[in-house]
């Protein structure tokens, strides 16, 4: 496992500006390798998975998802799965208090995830509390425009 000295709020503002994302970016953002996952049915767009990475503060990222356009421009999709020191709303609060519910529960599963969304300059990003543990932060989500 990879260790950076990074609090997840110094990883975030960091990938922010490493929009449009590319492989190389993320790679050197989080120090870590990001793979071809090969995914069937990917022809417009390449799979790379990554992780995990140890940040600072007991918070890790378990898995690194970005999606990259195979032809045409497109900044990208990237999510960051989270482990460790769960992060409360409270703190996503004190570092994006401009945040509006985009995704609840339909009571199907606890895989299902409840998410709050900031719309900023670049474009999007999300945050997603899981069914199974809903006072703990688990995926950061970037979805430039």
């Amino acid at each position: 496992m990879n260790e950076i000295s990074t609090t997840i709020w110094q990883a975030i503002e960091a990938l922010i500006g490493s929009v449009p994302f590319s492989k190389d970016k993320v790679e050197r953002e989080l120090g870590i390798r990001l793979v071809d996952t090969e995914a069937s049915g990917s022809d417009l767009f390449q799979f790379l998975e990554g992780g995990p990475v140890q940040l600072a503060e007991g918070v890790g990222i378990q898995e690194v998802d970005l999606r990259l356009k195979r032809e045409g421009p497109h900044p990208g999709f990237l999510v960051l799965e989270l482990e460790g020191r769960g992060i409360s709303f409270d703190e996503v609060l004190r570092h994006y208090a401009e945040l509006r519910l985009t995704g609840v529960p339909r009571g199907r599963s606890l895989d299902e995830d409840t998410s709050y969304t900031a719309k900023l300059d670049w474009g999007e990003l999300s945050f997603g509390f899981g069914e199974s543990n809903p006072a703990c932060l688990a995926y950061v989500a970037f979805d430039p425009s």
